[in-house]
């Protein structure tokens, strides 16, 4: 029987206390799907209390409690992995293959780290005559944005369950089934009643609510800058503490020695994964003006190795943006950067062709960027690349920061020493050097307008643990 319009609180399925759907949309299609219920502040009330009751009990569990749920966590997610991978390529548009070898096993895979993590985490130690003792902060709230469902879900529950803290979670109206099927998971995993709770609804509503809540003693939000601001005034009367994961407009810097060959069409593969809907994806791919022109055409081919089209079908591998909302912004952001002077490498506005429905956007490259352009500043969310040309080193590490945003920066060189010099000057909370593999142990975060506070691994769960000394503990 399907949950779609229900919550999930105490440990059941409830339907929410005021009738009031929202409609899901197929991306591809443009057609609703399905129908979930936009939850109310009542509702929200309804689900912390839940979690208040249950956080006594279940902030006392012992490590080796929470590691066996959190194992039997991992266990269900694996059983349902083929159907949250097709939840998330049904209501974002992520290719299927794309769905099932990164949206859906990077959830797992967090899962996974957290299971270690936990299992060596030191929770307190001494310090001359006093305990340091780390303990769960609380109820947590907890928002999660639609671009990379179960990776936020994940990095926020994996945490916070290895904590000990409990939670309410609202995942985004615009993708929520695969959180849905997430709150079947933690059921048929055993979590206690009350420990996870899910209510569905609009960011205004069900997001205002949980941020201003009296009992909520954290609230941990990935999504846009502009939304996180909101959730941290909300958050303030309460003095709760914050957790933000927001935009970014991360460069890529292709120093005079990179093997463009290799480094140009990887940074537009990293782009246009996802249809460009990554908060770190390398938009700004900043290069020296004498090899401009050999990099624009690396990057035309590039892009011309990418078939957009229905995400369900094999032929594909780029496919819609989310959402009609998201498609605009990026279609008025391409006619910016033709307006403003960009050069029009490939793409543009409009469909691709043989495309007459969905929010597909055509993989789009411009060239000969300048920091004013808007396409240089503002954080598109779609397949979209500036290339901007650079006259030394310390003018692309300057452009490089020159954002209000600090969330990623990648470095391209064949001297590794030299990469390691520019990435010390970065202004980001990760660094990525010569296209790395991922490495599920680094700290995920920004600098700046990019929020505060860490994810992934150990950086993870230090955010949903309070800091406590008792001093004396020890006879001096």
């Amino acid at each position: 029987m399907s949950q779609d319009l229900k919550f999930y609180i105490d440990g059941a399925w409830v339907d929410p206390l005021v009738p009031h759907a929202i409609d899901v949309i197929d991306p591809s299609t443009e057609e609703v799907f399905t129908r979930i219920s936009g939850g109310t502040a009542a509702d929200v009330d309804r689900a912390v209390r839940a979690a208040r009751a249950a956080f006594d009990s279940f902030s006392r569990t012992s490590v080796a409690e929470r590691v066996e749920l959190l194992e039997a966590v991992v266990a269900e997610y694996d059983k349902r992995y083929k159907d949250i991978a097709a939840a998330v390529s049904q209501e974002m548009g992520a290719p299927l293959s794309f769905a099932r070898s990164a949206q859906a096993w990077i959830g797992l895979a967090h899962l996974k780290e957290m299971v270690r993590v936990l299992k060596s985490y030191r929770f307190a130690w001494m310090e001359g005559t006093t305990q340091i003792v780390k303990e769960p902060i609380g109820v947590v709230g907890m928002i999660t944005p639609w671009n990379w469902p179960l990776n936020q879900i994940t990095n926020k529950v994996g945490p916070a369950l290895a904590a000990g803290c409990t939670m309410v979670l609202k995942p985004s109206e615009i993708a929520p089934v695969s959180g849905l099927i997430f709150a079947e998971v933690m059921h048929a995993a055993g979590v206690p009643k009350g420990v996870f709770n899910l209510v569905n609804g609009e960011g205004a509503t069900v997001g205002a609510a949980l941020s201003a809540h009296p009992e909520v003693d954290m609230m941990s939000f990935t999504g846009s800058t502009r939304a996180g601001i909101l959730v941290a005034k909300a958050a303030a009367d309460t003095v709760k503490r914050v957790h933000q994961e927001l935009g970014g407009k991360s460069p890529n810097i292709l120093l005079p020695d990179a093997d463009f060959a290799k480094a140009v069409p990887a940074g537009i593969s990293h782009v246009f994964s996802n249809s460009g809907q990554s908060c770190n994806a390398p938009t700004r791919m900043l290069v020296p003006r004498t090899r401009h022109a050999e990099a624009v055409e690396l990057a035309r081919t590039a892009a011309g190795g990418f078939i957009v089209g229905d995400p369900r079908s094999e032929n594909s591998n780029l496919g819609p943006v989310v959402s009609k909302l998201q498609f605009d912004k990026i279609q008025n952001l391409i006619q910016s950067g033709i307006d403003e002077g960009a050069d029009l490498v490939t793409g543009g506005p409009g469909l691709p062709e043989g495309l007459s429905r969905g929010y597909y956007v055509r993989p789009t490259v411009f060239a000969n960027v300048t920091p004013e352009m808007r396409i240089a500043k503002e954080e598109i969310f779609g397949p979209v690349v500036a290339i901007m040309p650079y006259e030394t080193e310390q003018d692309a590490i300057a452009e490089a920061n020159n954002t209000v945003y600090g969330l990623a920066a990648y470095i391209q060189s064949g001297d590794r020493a030299k990469a390691q010099q520019v990435a010390a000057q970065m202004r980001a909370g990760t660094v990525y050097i010569n296209t790395p593999p991922t490495d599920l142990a680094a700290p995920f975060g920004g600098y700046k307008q990019s929020g505060n506070g860490r994810e992934w691994s150990v950086w993870g769960l230090d955010e949903f643990l309070e800091i406590k000394g008792i001093v004396g503990y020890a006879a001096a």
